[in-house]
């Protein structure tokens, strides 16, 4: 690891550790930064950016971990949503559920080997209904996201996420929208709103 990059990761370590130091010491932030740099640039094809990428990641995994060492109560579902490369389905899926759910879930995505970006034809059919996802990425998966959401929702990764007791797992079978024309890739944008719309009543009834 270069220099330059080592001292940018220490500045974001420091910025976290103001928003988390109620919960967490410099020492754990710290780790889960180089960590997360580690697996954006080790097991994802993630180069560009990557110093403000990781700060990204490592922030949402610390609010996970967060949740799921029971420091903090909250009234709202975290909801995970797992595809292989999450460049399409389980970010199409993501960006779904956070519109319609609003301030009622925290919704996170990841991938058992993710791609370098969003397919550009999944932003592209996401634009078309009003849901802009050019601010993701793709992320590993890791688990203290799972530790800390209420449902898993999984899209043809096979068995890459662990099981822990009291969460609510579905495996939803759906089309890898990978190099298909953007018709194909709307059947299935489609499809997936529908999947949303109905988890979603059924984790937050009226």
């Amino acid at each position: 690891m270069l220099d330059d990059t080592r001292g940018l990761l220490h500045k974001a370590a420091e910025r976290l550790h103001a928003h988390f130091k109620e919960n967490l010491n410099v020492e754990t932030i710290e780790k889960y930064v180089f960590e997360s740099y580690v697996l954006l640039d080790a097991k994802s094809e993630v180069k560009i950016y990557l110093p403000s990428l990781t700060e990204r990641f490592a922030k949402e995994r610390l609010n996970a971990l967060v949740k799921s060492t029971h420091q903090v109560t909250s009234n709202v579902l975290d909801i995970l949503f797992v595809c292989v490369h999450n460049s399409g389905r389980s970010q199409m899926a993501a960006g779904f559920m956070s519109k319609l759910g609003g301030n009622r879930v925290v919704v996170r995505s990841a991938g058992s080997s993710p791609k370098e970006n969003i397919s550009l034809e999944v932003i592209e059919a996401m634009a078309e209904v009003g849901i802009d996802i050019t601010h993701e990425f793709p992320k590993p998966l890791t688990d203290e996201v799972v530790r800390a959401s209420d449902a898993v929702i999984t899209m043809g990764c096979g068995d890459a996420c662990p099981i822990y007791p009291g969460k609510r797992y579905e495996d939803w079978v759906l089309d890898d929208p990978a190099e298909q024309s953007i018709e194909a890739i709307r059947v299935i944008r489609d499809e997936i709103q529908g999947r949303v719309e109905t988890l979603l009543s059924e984790l937050l009834p009226a």
